[in-house]
């Protein structure tokens, strides 16, 4: 299997950066979360003041095009950003479909991240923040299971 030139950044590389910058903001982080939209978040992060952030990450601008369904994720968090790898045209988030007064954008690659535009914080209704913590503890505790942690 061919492996990926050292200088084309994977969405797993974009992830870590941006687990790494949520580390440094106190914010805890599960990557791959699926939501009960089906959906499933590329990076979701819970701050310990119970606020949730949720990152889709974009490395394609093939696959950005084609992301319609992004404004559902907007129910299932107290922010949202994009997460691009370091030299991704950011023009278009300015555009007003990506909403740029609501969505920040981060840049990252493997080793850390930062913010280019904040996000909006647009609080969730306290059913949904209940239910969205809830599911967020539950599979964080699930993960540790399967690795053995606790076992």
């Amino acid at each position: 299997m061919a492996s990926t030139p050292p200088d084309i950044l994977t969405a797993q590389d974009v992830a870590r950066g941006v687990a790494r910058w949520f580390y440094d903001h106190n914010i805890a982080t599960l990557t791959e979360v699926p939501l009960n939209n089906n959906r499933r978040a590329d990076v979701l992060g819970l701050g310990a003041d119970g606020r949730i952030t949720l990152v889709e990450i974009k490395v394609s601008m093939a696959d950005l095009r084609g992301d319609l369904k992004w404004p559902e994720y907007l129910d299932h968090c107290d922010r949202y950003f994009w997460a691009v790898p370091f030299g991704f045209p950011q023009a278009p988030f300015d555009e007003p479909w990506f909403q740029p007064n609501r969505a920040g954008l981060l840049v990252a690659d493997r080793w850390e991240a930062a913010a280019l535009r904040d996000a909006a914080w647009v609080p969730m209704n306290a059913a949904r923040r209940k239910s969205e913590t809830l599911r967020f503890a539950r599979r964080a505790a699930s993960r540790l299971l399967g690795m053995g942690e606790l076992l």
